[in-house]
Formats: structure tokens, sequence, C-alpha cells
């Protein structure tokens, strides 16, 4: 499923218009963006956590060169941790 169809699932399946519901998800994802670049999570009860992870710097292999060693940076990754619901649920 992508964005579109899980805009016209969700209007479907309420009373609200398809670009009501857009609007909400876009609010939505920006939110959790904002609000995980600032060193916070997200949590949804039942359903899961949203949060950055900091991801150390390491030494790698380039791909085309095996017998190069390259330095991969530290970098900051999202993680999303599911909620009992939601593990329950795909039970």
């Amino acid at each position: 499923m992508n964005k579109a169809d899980l805009i016209n699932t969700i209007s479907n399946k309420s009373s609200l218009s398809r670009k009501d519901v857009e609007t909400v998800l876009d609010t939505f994802e920006e939110t959790v963006m904002e609000t995980i670049k600032s060193g916070d999570d997200v949590t949804l009860t039942g359903f899961g956590t949203f949060s950055a992870r900091q991801r150390s710097a390491r030494m790698g292999v380039n791909p085309q060169n095996p017998s190069e060693k390259i330095q991969i940076p530290a970098v900051t990754v999202p993680k999303f941790k599911a909620g009992k619901a939601l593990k329950d649920y795909l039970k």
C-alpha cells in the first residue's frame, strides 16, 4: 500500500474527504520528522514508537574494490519500534 492507497482507504472508512485526509497525513509526517529530529520520541500507545538513533562511524569495504577500506561516517537514522497491540495483532 502506498500513500495514495492509504489516503483512499482512510477516506472511504471515515467521513473525511480525500483532501482532509491528505492534509492530516502530511501534517502527521511533518510533525513526527520534526519531533525525532529534535531528539524526542513519538509514541502512539499500542502502535509503536518513532525515534532517532545514532549509528557510529565504522570501517567498511569499497564494493568496487574489496581490498580497499573506507571510513563510513557517523549518521542519525530513523527507528520504529512496534507496540504490543501491533505485535499481538500480527500474531
